[in-house]
């Protein structure tokens, strides 16, 4: 029951610091480009392969792996916004955009996480 709480506590605190960065990011950014989401999920997915790769090496416990990824993490990241912003982009006629914004998406989030594993592996 108290990795559960613990979950949900860290997912309101990931939630709080995804809108504290957007409204940073949206303050100085006014692009078309959706930044903050993009740079929140490369964030994210770098931390999850850190996270994943500590595990992977018993470097952290189950418990304390679940209130970071699955708590704050998942309230951190946001896929649903950026598919979101990727069917706004093309409804609103700028297709271009929404296809390279689909396309980092789902690349770069890739990267993010292997340079995670790969830099928490050479560390422990």
């Amino acid at each position: 029951m108290i990795v559960f709480l613990g979950v949900c506590v860290c997912g309101g605190l990931g939630a709080m610091a995804r809108f504290v960065l957007t409204v940073s990011i949206k303050q100085q950014w006014k692009g078309d480009f959706p930044l903050a989401t993009f740079i929140i999920n490369l964030i994210a997915t770098f931390c999850a392969g850190l996270a994943a790769g500590a595990a992977a090496h018993l470097a952290v416990t189950n418990p304390t792996y679940l209130l970071f990824v699955t708590g704050f993490l998942g309230g951190f990241s946001t896929f649903s916004t950026a598919i979101n912003e990727i069917v706004t982009l093309a409804r609103g006629g700028k297709r271009g955009m929404a296809g390279a914004y689909l396309a980092a998406t789902m690349l770069a989030p890739l990267v993010c996480v292997t340079l995670g594993w790969t830099l928490i592996g050479a560390v422990l």
